[in-house]
Order: C-alpha cells, then structure tokens, then sequence
C-alpha cells in the first residue's frame, strides 16, 4: 500500500514526529487566577491531543504589557513556569511534543490587562473597530482595543530580551522549542505590515527595516532556547486580522522568509486567511515560500484530510495544522487515518469555563 502522506515521519530539532498533523495554537482561556497560571486541566486537555505530530501551545504572553485577552497564560512568572512543566510533562508521558507559542499582542489590549497602562505598538495607530475581553466579573467584557503608543527606539532592545528570557522559560518549562506569534495582527506583524507601521527609524519606512524587530526577536529565540532548530514563526501574509495590512503581501513575506532561512531556524507557519470570503493564496506564493525557506513548512487554515494529502503530496507543505477540529477531536490522527465521523465543537465553550467543550469532546 502506498504511504499516506500524513502519516509518514518527519524529522524537526531533533524528533521523529509519528504523522504531518499539527495542532496549531488555539486561545481556550482556561489558566487559573490569579495569576494566569496554566493548571492541571489544562495538562490533561494538551494531553489528550498528544497524538499530534507536534503540539503547539496557545498563544503564551511574555510580559506584563503583552497580554490582550482575560485568561490567557503567561511564561514570566515563577508559578506560571511550574504550571507549564505541568504541561509538558502530561504530554510527554502521552508520548507528545510540544513547542510553546511566545505572544506580545502589542496595540491588541486594554489598560485593563495591563496594569493600568497603555499598550505599545510599532506607531501610534489604533486597531479601530477589534475588541478584546477584559475580565467583566468573571464574565468575558468585550471592549475596543485602546489607544497605543509607540515603542521608543530605546525601549526596543528590552522587549527583546523579553522574547529571549520567555524562550529560556520555555526550555525550562519542558517544552521542545517555541514559535515566535508573527501573525493575525500582534506585536511583530504591527512592524511587519507596511500599514501598521508608519515609523521613520531604523524600524520602520524600508522593508528592510521593517523586517529588523522580526529578525531580532527570532535571533533573541535561538538564544534563548539554544538551538535554531527548535524555533519556528508563525506568519500571516494575507490576513487582515486585527487591522494589519501590508501593501504588496508576497514582496514582503517573500523577503521574511528569505531572513528567517538565514537563521536557519525549523520552521515557518503559514496562517492562512480561513473566514468566509477570505483571499485564496495563490499555490505560486506558496511555492515563492518554499523557494525561500529550506527548513519545514506548515500550513494552517481550514484544511481537510484531502487538501493536507494534497498539499504534502504536491511538495509545498510539510506539515499541517487542524485547529478547530482538534478543539471537539481529542483523537484527531486516529480520525483522519480511518476516515471517521468528526465530532462538532461548541463555538460557546471557546473562551473560559471549565471542563465543559474542553476537555469532555468524545475519542473514537
């Protein structure tokens, strides 16, 4: 029989990983308070998905002006760390991998998740019309993103060695490697897209400039974790997410993939636009991609079993992520491999709560 191409191995930093299906970073909201703390519940939920070729975690906030959604955990903190070992050793003894997503959000916040303070962004333009929540009482308070400001020049380097310490807490929290958020609209996408950054430094105006805070955060990653191997990206050329646009889309992530192979790091994950209505990716921007970038590739973005066959088999892809289905189906691989009904998951259970359209979705 001939091999199905997503379940044959593939070798990153060092792992066989069993099959190309990827759990992408999806925000659940589940950490304990105060604090942010990631917990038991979560340890089993990742778990549970263990039999994902790599896991990777929900965007994991690195600093006290990073955040920008209630409950979500953060990779500062001494307990934080203790309850992301947690994690990474549930799913090691499920015989998964994991890698940690390192999330500034940027201009995507509130004073309320911020101690009070204004969010920073490349410039000072807010995401008009994105809301985020705020914790309401327990209850998720929708609210629009306020007002940034912008990052000094001189303010850059520590939010840097922000990135690179999250990194060392990561290792030390048992995690395999980490993928830096580049994508949907957050800190490093607000540098990146030449329409959220109107910046006239060293940090902004040329795209070269504007890929500097990218490429020094990813360097500031490999340090941290030790190992270029065990460093991804998350990049979204085509969305619009969040308000970051970028004017000539395959000229610029084209150029970013190009500075992210110079770095030799695993990979480069592609977030495809995935609502209704969403800009196709061309196949000829994505075989630019792979042009540009020798390590793997995954892409994530309402993919079915049969365009992940596809997209592995016409050699654009390397590995795939599913996110919404691995949300209802703890046991996705198993899923896929026999062709099996998929449960539905619950759009109401997402954000918050306990157990309930988290942990309680059915296996085969």
């Amino acid at each position: 029989m001939a091999i199905d191409p997503l379940f044959s191995p593939i070798e990153l930093a060092g792992m066989t990983l069993p099959n190309r299906i990827v759990m992408p970073p999806m925000t659940r909201s589940r950490s304990s308070q105060p604090g942010d703390v990631p917990n038991a519940l979560m340890a089993h939920y990742y778990a549970q998905r263990a039999s994902a070729g790599l896991l990777i975690s929900e965007g994991t906030y690195i600093g006290p002006l990073a955040q920008g959604y209630a409950w979500t955990p953060g990779i500062y903190t001494r307990e934080q760390l203790a309850g992301w070992k947690k994690v990474t050793d549930a799913v090691h003894a499920a015989g998964g991998r994991i890698f940690a997503q390192l999330w500034h959000v940027g201009r995507l916040s509130h004073p309320a998740l911020t101690g009070g303070k204004a969010p920073v962004s490349s410039s000072a333009i807010q995401a008009e019309g994105v809301k985020v929540f705020i914790d309401d009482n327990s209850q998720p308070g929708f609210v629009q993103a306020a007002m940034p400001r912008a990052l000094g020049i001189e303010e850059i380097p520590a939010v840097v060695e922000e990135f690179r310490q999250a990194a060392k807490n990561a290792m030390a929290a048992g995690f395999d490697g980490v993928e830096l958020h580049g994508a949907n609209g957050y800190l490093v996408n607000q540098f990146l897209d030449s329409e959220a950054n109107n910046r006239t430094d060293a940090y902004g105006g040329t795209l070269e400039n504007r890929l500097r805070f990218l490429k020094e955060v990813t360097a500031a990653l490999i340090e941290g974790t030790g190992d270029a191997a065990k460093v991804g990206v998350r990049l979204a050329p085509l969305t619009t997410l969040n308000g970051c646009v970028d004017s000539d889309p395959e000229t610029t992530y084209t150029a970013a993939a190009k500075a992210l192979n110079a770095l030799n790091i695993g990979y480069i994950h592609i977030a495809e636009a995935d609502w209704e209505d969403a800009p196709n990716m061309p196949v000829a921007f994505k075989k630019a991609l792979r042009e540009a970038f020798s390590g793997l590739m995954i892409y994530a973005g309402k993919y079915t079993a049969e365009r992940a066959r596809a997209a592995i088999t016409e050699g654009w892809a390397d590995l795939i992520g599913f996110g919404r289905p691995f949300v209802a189906n703890p046991d996705l691989p198993a899923r896929l491999k026999t062709g099996a009904a998929l449960n539905e998951h619950d759009p109401n259970t997402l954000f918050g709560g306990a157990e309930k359209g988290y942990t309680d979705y059915p296996s085969l």
